[in-house]
């Protein structure tokens, strides 16, 4: 299988930064795969686990929202944050729940009550397929 450039960066540093077989992305319009020589584009993410494909190693990283860019040189993903699904405590996924459904609250307009309930949803999506894991 053809490889391709990937590189995962957050706002704290470079996380991932190697040749991969597939990459599986969380967008805002639906899951979506990225393998080598993929047309062009650009697209935001939501919250949700990027899973990394590289011969017969799996990694799985959670990131709260971000950027892909998919160019002929690979793919660049910049995520608002992001955290190896292995490091991933029960607490901070609660806690990233507490606050989303606290902007749920506080949100002053429809369309910011309807985008945090969107997010809300998404990290009871992630809480949830983190328990089946």
């Amino acid at each position: 299988m053809a490889t391709f450039k990937f590189e995962l960066v957050s706002p704290e540093r470079l996380v991932l930064s190697t040749e991969v077989d597939q990459v599986d992305l969380p967008g805002v319009d639906g899951d979506f795969g990225v393998l080598a020589n993929h047309s062009p584009f650009l697209t935001t993410l939501r919250a949700g686990v990027v899973t990394v494909r590289t011969g017969s190693d799996t990694t799985r990283i959670f990131i709260r929202g971000g950027f892909a860019d998919v160019s002929p040189t690979g793919l660049t993903v910049l995520a608002e944050k992001a955290v190896p699904v292995a490091d991933l405590k029960a607490d901070q996924i609660a806690a990233e729940i507490r606050n989303a459904e606290e902007d749920v609250t506080d949100a002053k307009t429809p369309d910011a009550r309807q985008r945090a309930e969107q997010k809300l949803a998404q990290l009871r999506d992630v809480a949830d397929a983190l328990r089946a894991a």
